[in-house]
């Protein structure tokens, strides 16, 4: 499996304009046989969808795609907007997105482009290599404090999460902390310290042996440690892969998302259709997430 660590800056593929919407008739003019298409959002979707816009291009030469980042708030902004074409995001849309799109006259249709296992990752020099969803979810809450706690040293344990703009966090705050329980309004702890991107998280738990972190599983380096996890005491251990969030038995794993305004239609239904074909399904497992089909 290859595993890519996230840029930090925002990326862009491609970019022919100065405007931030999507193409405009200006660029059609100025250039009628090219096509546009602007893609914004997600950092966990964000080196995916730079692949899949490579290879389009490649084989698609009168097609140009801007891929940036953000995080999937920032995507979903954007679309509500009405200034991207699709926006990638690691959690589903919620609720007032929706009317707020509505509101404005856009219509989000959802499209499930591939899968994710998040990985909670420590040092190496951490013994602690099982976990339960309950013994993350306190340590996140702050009711568990000193890695000995879970069997670890006498070292207290530095917390580290995405910023609140990332859907990774809100997915990790609903399903992990809150374990999934809608009546749980249980928070991350006041003292974690939350980074604006996944490469910041894997910085910081590389050099800090006391600091804990999560990423999409496509993001963990070989260099750092992943958590087995049991949904509950008494059950086995697991630590994330492709076949074990395809057979269910990893507990956090979620689907990944694009959103168009709309039933997509021209290039932008041609670019969906590809990125749930075969060939575009392969770069999704190349990289590390996990195939729908």
């Amino acid at each position: 499996m290859k595993r890519f660590i996230p840029l930090v800056f925002t990326l862009i593929v491609f970019v022919f304009s100065t405007s931030c919407g999507p193409a405009s008739s200006a660029e059609a003019a100025s250039d009628s046989s090219t096509a546009y298409i602007e893609n914004k959002g997600s950092d966990t979707i964000v080196n995916l969808a730079l692949a899949w816009a490579e290879k389009y291009q490649d084989d698609h030469p009168e097609v140009r795609i801007s891929v940036t980042g953000g995080g999937s708030g920032t995507g979903i902004a954007a679309l509500i907007n009405k200034t991207v074409d699709i926006a990638n995001a690691s959690r589903r849309i919620k609720q007032e997105e929706v009317d707020e799109a509505k509101s404005n006259g856009v219509e989000p249709v959802e499209h499930i482009i591939a899968r994710d296992a998040i990985a909670v990752i420590v040092n190496p020099e951490n013994p602690v290599s099982e976990l339960t969803l309950q013994q993350i979810s306190d340590i996140y809450s702050g009711k568990i404090t000193n890695w000995q706690e879970v069997g670890g040293a006498d070292r207290p344990i530095v917390r580290l999460s995405r910023e609140t703009n990332s859907g990774t966090h809100v997915y990790f705050l609903e399903e992990v902390l809150r374990l999934g329980n809608k009546e749980n309004k249980t928070l991350f702890s006041t003292d974690t310290l939350l980074l604006p991107s996944s490469e910041g998280i894997i910085a910081e738990v590389r050099q800090n042996p006391n600091a804990i972190g999560y990423d999409g599983l496509g993001y963990v380096p070989d260099d750092l440690k992943m958590i087995a996890i049991a949904k509950e005491a008494g059950y086995d251990y697991v630590l994330p892969s492709i076949p074990t969030v395809n057979d269910k038995s990893y507990p956090i794993a979620r689907d990944l998302y694009m959103y168009t305004d709309g039933e997509p239609t021209g290039i932008v239904e041609e670019y969906l259709t590809w990125i749930l074909s075969g060939e575009a399904q392969e770069i999704v497992a190349e990289l590390g997430f996990v195939p729908v089909k």
